[in-house]
């Protein structure tokens, strides 16, 4: 099966420096193309946009020779190039700290913009994760489409990298407005061939569940948009705690990149 392009943003900071290691094993494990993309700041020269985009072919090419590298520098704000990519890709990856605006990744209005308005998952890495040693890829979910998609993601991406899944329901606190039974749990991940994977029904404050059943992951992944527990995931304190206090790469799912 031919997948879409890994994208990964770079700007020569440290962050994206991670990131695009991160994007370079992912579409290594893909099997596809990794597109390098720079966003030409006002006022900055083609030279040195180039030299940005040649450093960050020879870190991926560090990691692995053979891999199919694409390199592009396009003009615009980062987000809506960005945006623009996800078009026709299977996963943008972004830094969640650099030089560039990009890079303020889902806490700023340039984040939030990539994280409502990409077509497909956005993972975001920090700059001082360079060893990956989880053993799991931890899913938030909670019915919704965009939780759908995270359990069709993570579990993926966990097969393809032989991890082990954990799988979180989020029940809201003080209503039984959209409650998961085990049984709907159960069926949702089953079917998508999670037979291994291991169930956690939690209720109280998403983001401190996540972070505690996240300790020993290698991912975890989130809808940008749904209900319950993880509703609004991206526009208030949740998802901050979380892109801020994990120790893993967190991968989000815009609510374009389910048909939202």
């Amino acid at each position: 099966m031919k997948h879409n392009p890994v994208v990964v943003g770079v700007d020569g900071s440290p962050a994206a420096d991670v990131a695009v290691k991160w994007a370079a094993a992912e579409a290594a494990s893909l099997r596809s193309e990794l597109r390098l993309l720079h966003a030409l700041a006002p006022g900055e020269s083609p030279s040195s946009a180039g030299d940005v985009v040649y450093r960050a072919v020879r870190l991926a090419r560090e990691l692995d020779a053979g891999i199919e590298i694409d390199t592009r520098i396009d003009n615009g704000a980062p987000s809506t190039v960005l945006v623009k990519a996800s078009g026709d890709a299977e996963v943008v990856v972004i830094g969640s700290r650099g030089l560039g605006v990009m890079i303020g990744a889902l806490v700023g209005s340039t984040g939030l913009d990539l994280a409502a308005n990409a077509r497909c998952p956005v993972v975001v890495v920090r700059p001082d994760l360079g060893v990956l040693a989880g053993v799991r890829v931890v899913i938030g979910y909670d019915g919704s489409s965009a939780g759908d998609t995270a359990l069709d993601y993570g579990i993926d991406y966990a097969r393809r990298h032989d991890l082990a899944v954990r799988v979180v329901a989020a029940q809201p606190t003080g209503t039984e407005l959209h409650r998961i039974t085990e049984d709907q749990l159960r069926e949702a991940v089953h079917q998508r061939g999670g037979h291994d994977a291991e169930l956690v029904q939690i209720s109280g404050h998403p983001a401190e569940h996540i972070l505690r059943l996240s300790s020993d992951a290698n991912l975890i992944v989130l809808g940008a948009r749904g209900r319950g527990g993880f509703a609004g995931m991206l526009i208030g304190s949740v998802s901050q705690t979380v892109l801020h206090h994990a120790d893993c790469p967190v991968a989000i799912i815009p609510a374009a990149a389910t048909g939202g």
